[in-house]
């Protein structure tokens, strides 16, 4: 008796364990995207607002505060990368939109450089792309990790370049950084969806969850800023 007692209570509880855990993830995943979508959509207000007002990016992007502007993102992701596990569930949130608002400044100068319609378009191909290469990075059976470690190598290889580049100013060189970024960054949206899905767990609580759903969005808000960038230094057209 004891062998179908035991056999029927995991034959009930096992299904019903793994329809939690998926609806667990679903939803977990949902906080990823929702904190991702609402990142990007105050660094577009704050860097449409700067773009429009003269008494802003005058004194940003025509004096050395610009590379204050554009090296203080890098200081708010590695105080995220490497205190996320120090901080509360909420002081990392603070510190992520604080982060995003800080983006929308270091970005404003696009709407200067590039016309409004070039950057709604490319804008638009960039979420399609993303959405494309999430979407398949969740629902593949294939192991991405391998893919991971060269695409981080590769995006290590890209930094470099366009720091020489700032110094250099090559076209050709900014051409191929760009034509390689594309394929980085949209191969990091798959291999980071994944790693997402992956780390999830219950076991780690509705704090601990809330962490992973906030540094989850990071890294997708990372890969769709860089991809649309990318693009953009591609298919955009520049301002007369």
């Amino acid at each position: 008796m004891s062998g179908p007692f035991y056999g029927n209570q995991f034959g009930s509880a096992a299904p019903a364990y793994g329809a939690a855990f998926d609806e667990g993830l679903r939803k977990h995943m949902l906080r990823v995207y929702n904190f991702m979508m609402l990142g990007l959509a105050v660094t577009g207000m704050v860097a449409l607002f700067v773009a429009s007002t003269p008494a802003l990016y005058v004194p940003i992007f025509t004096t050395p505060l610009k590379w204050v502007v554009m090296l203080a993102p890098l200081a708010f992701i590695m105080v995220l990368s490497f205190r996320f596990h120090a901080m509360s569930a909420s002081a990392l949130q603070g510190l992520f939109w604080a982060f995003c608002a800080v983006m929308g400044v270091s970005m404003a100068s696009i709407f200067l450089v590039f016309t409004g319609a070039s950057v709604a378009r490319v804008f638009f191909i960039t979420a399609a792309m993303f959405a494309a290469m999430s979407l398949w990075g969740y629902t593949t059976k294939a192991d991405l990790s391998k893919m991971g470690s060269f695409l981080m190598m590769g995006l290590i290889g890209i930094v470099i370049a366009s720091l020489v580049n700032i110094f250099v100013g090559s076209s050709a060189l900014q051409f191929a950084i760009s034509v390689i970024g594309v394929v980085i960054f949209t191969g990091l949206t798959a291999y980071d969806t994944q790693r997402i899905k992956e780390e999830y767990a219950e076991g780690h609580g509705h704090e601990g969850n809330t962490k992973l759903a906030v540094m989850g969005a990071l890294s997708l808000y990372l890969n769709f800023i860089n991809l649309f960038q990318m693009l953009l230094q591609l298919m955009g057209n520049r301002e007369e």
